[in-house]
């Protein structure tokens, strides 16, 4: 679905804006193509630039209170320079790369909740005006796919997903949010942890893979979370025993128990932590271990159905329309408030 608005800088009878993406969803770091359509209005007017922003519906905790909001977290020049004749159609193709850290939206071909849009803005002789907002869809990189894959084979279900501001502490992360993968406990790990968060910060070089697990308390211990963090080459995905690596992972979180105590709660992840040399199971480039350092469990929406091991589905019962809807709405709300 398309989102169209009449340039309300420029009233009746300014030019409008319809950008169409590509079909198919794109990948993090990968090549964002498509076109933009003006269509001139009932005058000339000198288009002085075209731009694309990426957003995202990102949540924000503030103490007890968690509230959404949207966030611009990349920004292309596409064309600008040229007059629009009156009544005039042009389309201009564009080529753009998405960051590296952008989160997923489906896994196989199914929504997970997260919401990411395009919108089009144009400057026009001084005059600013955002235009259409379209949805991006996101597919997972070869790792992504493989580790989520492994953790739905090893037992691990599907919970949610969502965008948290802020930033996991000892990372090269950029973007100012992160993403949250949700899992419910595989049956032989559900007597150590509640629940299972699955955070990828991808790059050029490869992927760090920052597992966080919600401790249930015992008797005389109380529930804490425990991370560690893995980083593991794009190369080679197919030529690793990504199960047994995964499983290997999940054992050393879990494992860690008996070493808190030795950070106070929520101090922030450094690499000097109980770092450990050396690769984990024998594949990852390596890996380190903190206490917990970012936000809590998220209220993304429950998505349900299996899709080869790992539980997907559509996004709290809502079709598609509905989430570009929403989308939609978001950024309606955003300019309300400007």
């Amino acid at each position: 679905m398309v989102f169209k608005r009449l340039l309300g800088s420029l009233g009746v009878g300014g030019p409008t804006v319809d950008t169409v993406l590509d079909p198919g969803p794109v990948h993090p770091g990968g090549p964002l193509t498509g076109q933009v359509h003006l269509r001139g209005g009932t005058a000339d007017f000198e288009i002085e630039q075209i731009t694309l922003e990426l957003v995202a519906r990102v949540e924000d905790e503030h103490g007890d209170e968690e509230r959404e909001g949207v966030v611009i977290f990349d920004r292309f020049t596409v064309g600008g320079g040229f007059r629009l004749a009156e009544g005039e159609h042009r389309g201009l193709p564009f080529t753009a790369h998405l960051p590296w850290e952008t989160p997923i939206t489906e896994l196989y071909g199914q929504p997970l909740g997260i919401i990411l849009g395009v919108r089009t803005g144009l400057e026009i002789a001084g005059a600013k005006d955002k235009g259409d907002l379209d949805q991006l869809a996101v597919a997972p990189l070869p790792v992504q796919e493989a580790v989520l894959e492994a953790l739905g084979q090893l037992g691990f279900g599907f919970k949610s997903a969502d965008l948290e501001l802020g930033h996991v502490g000892g990372t090269g992360q950029r973007l100012p949010f992160y993403q949250e993968i949700e899992l419910a406990p595989a049956p032989q790990y559900a007597h150590a942890i509640n629940e299972l968060e699955v955070t990828f910060l991808a790059s050029p070089g490869g992927m760090d893979v920052v597992l966080e697990a919600d401790k249930r308390g015992g008797l005389f211990s109380s529930g804490e979370d425990a991370l560690t963090l893995f980083t593991v080459g794009h190369e080679g995905v197919e030529h690793r025993d990504w199960n047994t690596e995964v499983d290997a992972w999940i054992s050393r979180l879990v494992e860690r128990r008996a070493a808190y105590g030795s950070y106070g709660h929520n101090e922030p992840y450094a690499p000097g932590y109980g770092h450990h040399g050396g690769h984990a199971h024998g594949h990852s480039d390596h890996h380190h271990d903190s206490h917990h350092h970012r936000s809590g469990p998220s209220t993304a929406a429950i998505v349900g159905g299996v899709a080869a091991g790992v539980a997907v589905g559509v996004v709290g019962g809502m079709v598609a329309a509905e989430v570009v809807d929403e989308i939609g709405d978001a950024f309606e709300d955003e300019e309300d408030e400007d």
